[in-house]
């Protein structure tokens, strides 16, 4: 009887392991957000749990996160400091499309944040650039349709213009 009540509990434990893992190793919802609006969730049916789509290093110096925060992660920072000063309290993704707007060029390598996000290369680490030329990707991008394809998703049901 111990033995089979053994069993059985192993059993449920792993199955809860099993169950919790994909809670546990997806990615936290700034990462989602930001994955959602750079359109970097497309073409991955399991973008939700890959750590390559947004890596840390997107914003943090450690591949692991947390501080220091790369150049674009101080731009992100910079920006949710310039909003609460200014009495905006906007989201995330606002405050990303409006950074991305901004075109600022956070790591200095001559290409825009936004080219580079465009061009799924790391806007905050000089070494990694787009290899096709500034003029290239911009032509690129906007013909994709610019910095309006970063805007956040409207909830359904709001008008436009609201």
């Amino acid at each position: 009887m111990d033995r089979l009540n053994a069993g059985v509990l192993g059993g449920l434990l792993a199955g809860l392991v099993l169950l919790s893992a994909p809670a546990t190793l997806a990615l936290p919802t700034y990462r989602k957000q930001a994955a959602q609006l750079m359109h970097y969730d497309r073409d991955n049916p399991l973008w939700a749990l890959d750590r390559r789509v947004v890596p840390c290093t997107f914003c943090h110096v450690k591949e692991t996160g947390g501080a220091p925060w790369n150049p674009f992660g101080e731009a992100i920072r910079a920006t949710f400091r310039a909003d609460a000063e200014a009495g905006r309290h906007r989201k995330f993704p606002e405050v990303l499309q409006a950074l991305l707007a901004s075109e600022g060029d956070a790591d200095k390598d001559g290409y825009a944040d936004v080219l580079e996000v465009f061009a799924r290369t790391l806007p905050g680490d000089p070494q990694s650039k787009p290899t096709d030329s500034v003029a290239q990707v911009r032509a690129a991008f906007d013909k994709a349709g610019g910095v309006k394809q970063y805007a956040p998703a409207k909830p359904q049901g709001v008008p436009q213009g609201k």
